[in-house]
């Protein structure tokens, strides 16, 4: 019962909560993607290449400057990433940068010392901003290209979109969460009352 009670006192804590993506941001009222949503990430291998694609929602920008793509699998060497072109932009955070919206691929050739004994494993780093004024921190994930081609059948840009605030925050979710494990606890305690 007593750790129903402190969700419930902690509940207008949390609700007020930023995510990790928007801590120490100044930026107020403002319904921003989490990360993974604003810059969705895919990779898979193509011959000699590995082929990194971002699927990036509207509203929001990739930096040419903070890319990074590097081997993680024993044996594995990765040439410098080829980008496209982008285009350019001057913000508050990082001056006049190049910049990429909608989507960008970058093609990456690779060696394999490893005889094919390890999948092909990269590290990606990549970050962004959204034109709402809010820049995420720098990203960071290791991909196994060959298993996310199976996984992963990339949306086309048009498919994703800014949530409006209508749709439902993250805020509704944490509340059912808390709502659901607050009645698990409101039941064991009455549980154990009845046993006793």
């Amino acid at each position: 019962m007593k750790k129903a009670i402190l969700l419930v006192l902690l509940w207008p804590v949390l609700a007020l909560a930023q995510p990790w993506w928007m801590k120490g941001s100044t930026v107020k009222n403002a319904d921003f993607l989490p990360p993974d949503q604003a810059f969705r990430l895919s990779a898979h291998t193509d011959g000699n290449l590995i082929r990194v694609r971002w699927l990036i929602a509207d509203g929001y920008y990739l930096y040419r400057s903070k890319f990074d793509i590097s081997p993680e699998s024993p044996g594995l060497v990765v040439d410098p990433p080829v980008f496209p072109n982008g285009l350019s932009k001057t913000d508050e955070y990082f001056g006049t940068q190049e910049i990429y919206r909608q989507e960008v691929e970058a093609a990456v050739g690779y060696r394999r010392g490893d005889g094919g004994a390890h999948p092909v494993q990269i590290k990606v780093a990549y970050q962004g901003c959204a034109d709402a004024g809010l820049c995420y921190p720098q990203l960071v994930k290791v991909l196994i290209p060959d298993a996310m081609a199976a996984l992963v059948a990339p949306a086309a840009p048009s498919e994703i979109r800014a949530k409006s605030p209508a749709q439902v925050p993250a805020i509704a979710v944490l509340a059912g969460l808390l709502a659901f494990f607050a009645a698990g606890l409101v039941l064991r305690s009455r549980r154990s009352s009845v046993r006793s």
